[in-house]
């Protein structure tokens, strides 16, 4: 589309809200590397957190009359992201953790699911991200926020519904536990990338999508 990048997240939502729908497709790409690090961040595969993408966005779509903003934009999607990981994680744990217990078949989708996420380390050839997934998810979320995707302390602690000062402190804490992976190999830009190669495929399934509705 022609539409300039320059336009403000205000600029565009109000475009949207007043029907040129087809300039959500800039908040798709602007979007695409936040939430896709989320995702990955709660060691989703990428089909999945493509998956969880599409639906953040949807939901972003039919509830942007409510966007007040109050805080960023990124902030406010981000937020949508993280609720979509969280009940898709508790979806999962409801329906297999009986099975897991019981030591039943369960146990081959989760090797499955195993697998297919070292497929996909190794096509992201990251050792930090196979380290951060080994650290406590508390550490974890604030860390791939604040210094992965690049959110502000307060935005941060806006997203997670803690305090600024929380967030400081978890990152360093994160930050002890990843010292030495990060001294040897840290980019921030190389962690969860979402490559450009997926940008379109994510524009068009969105738009689709918003089409329907």
């Amino acid at each position: 589309m022609k539409t300039k990048e320059t336009n403000t997240d205000a600029e565009i939502i109000e475009k949207v809200l007043n029907k040129e729908t087809a300039i959500f497709e800039l908040i798709i790409r602007r979007n695409n590397p936040y939430l896709y690090r989320i995702g990955r961040m709660y060691n989703f595969s990428h089909e999945d957190t493509q998956d969880l993408m599409q639906e953040t966005y949807i939901e972003a779509f039919t509830h942007l009359h409510q966007f007040e903003g109050r805080s960023s934009f990124r902030t406010w999607i981000s937020k949508i992201m993280l609720h979509q990981c969280y009940r898709k994680t508790q979806k999962w744990y409801s329906n297999h953790m009986e099975s897991i217990e019981n030591n039943n078949p369960a146990m081959e989708n989760l090797h499955n699911t195993e697998t297919s996420n070292h497929v996909m380390n190794r096509e992201l050839n990251s050792v930090i991200e196979k380290s951060l997934l080994n650290i406590p998810e508390d550490y974890r979320t604030v860390f791939t926020l604040r210094e992965v995707s690049g959110l502000s302390v307060q935005e941060t602690a806006e997203v997670l519904e803690i305090s600024e000062n929380n967030v400081k402190v978890r990152v360093n804490r994160a930050k002890v536990y990843l010292r030495k992976e990060i001294e040897k190999f840290y980019v921030k830009e190389d962690i969860f990338e979402f490559n450009l190669i997926y940008c379109d495929a994510m524009v068009s399934r969105v738009l689709s999508r918003i089409d329907e509705i």
